[in-house]
């Protein structure tokens, strides 16, 4: 992991209670917070992330919560990886200045009757591979927010449709947040950074760089006016015949979500994908 100069103490807060205690004492000392909202199991690409956050606020806070309202029944919430001493060591290194840390009992206590649904964006592509998982993104991410009172939020690239998810949430909830996002991190053969990598095999792993090649090579086509559908069924085929299960692969428009039949040429369009490589699943987008 990349490190940053490390701050001169790190405040953490598991309850409601101590959380707003500290953030009262980030208040006064600093004008702005920024939060960078994560699900802990740290890599690169978090730490980038709160290096942007420290670029954007004079104080940082990081959530960590693996949030059980965003996994379905079949999904991985037991199996997903945690490493609180791991991550509270990397978060110190970085800067941060206030680690959130809650549990479901906290974030959802006895008697919870309220969710936050994003209606449109939500339903396609993720929305149809895991039913019910933006309702749990848009919920938590709302209650964070809320929580810590923070003037900016940090995502990353990667979660192309949670981030347009969370950026309609904050424009009709009229939220006074600021979104910034941030690049998606790869491991030097282009795959994206992901707390879930660590589950591929060797084997695996080798295979699992053929999705961000496929991507670039279907970008670079559709960027020269070739029709989206042809080059979204070869490159699915070819992703076949290297073990890649793809849920789907599609040239959307960036802010809607709707698919495109070929790129404007203004770099709007955004390529999507989720593929499953044995029990991992892959996300990855790229502009287009």
């Amino acid at each position: 992991m990349t490190t940053a100069p490390a701050a001169l103490s790190m405040a953490i807060a598991r309850d409601l209670p101590a959380l707003r205690r500290e953030i009262a004492a980030l208040r006064r000392r600093a004008a702005s917070v920024a939060l960078v909202p994560t699900m802990g199991a740290l890599h690169d690409g978090h730490l980038s992330l709160i290096a942007l956050a420290r670029q954007a606020a004079e104080a940082v806070v990081v959530s960590i919560f693996v949030n059980p309202l965003q996994f379905g029944a079949s999904e991985d919430l037991a199996r997903y990886p945690r490493d609180e001493e791991g991550d509270l060591a990397a978060l110190r290194a970085a800067g941060c200045d206030l680690a959130w840390l809650p549990t479901p009992e906290v974030m959802y206590p006895p008697g919870s009757a309220t969710t936050v649904e994003v209606a449109g964006l939500s339903a396609p592509w993720e929305g149809v591979q895991r039913p019910g998982h933006f309702r749990g993104v848009a919920t938590v991410c709302a209650k964070l927010f809320l929580q810590t009172g923070a003037d900016v939020a940090v995502f990353g690239e990667k979660d192309w449709q949670q981030l347009a998810v969370i950026r309609r949430m904050v424009r009709d909830l009229d939220i006074p947040l600021r979104i910034l996002r941030g690049p998606t991190m790869r491991e030097p053969d282009g795959l994206a950074m992901s707390s879930r990598n660590r589950f591929l095999s060797p084997a695996e792993r080798a295979a699992a760089a053929l999705l961000p090649a496929t991507l670039r090579e279907v970008a670079a086509a559709l960027r020269a006016g070739v029709a989206a559908a042809p080059m979204l069924q070869a490159a699915e085929a070819r992703l076949r015949q290297g073990g890649l299960v793809p849920d789907y692969l599609a040239l959307v428009e960036g802010e809607t979500l709707q698919e495109l039949e070929a790129a404007r040429g203004d770099g709007t369009a955004r390529l999507i994908v989720a593929a499953r490589l044995g029990t991992v699943r892959l996300l990855d987008n790229l502009s287009v």
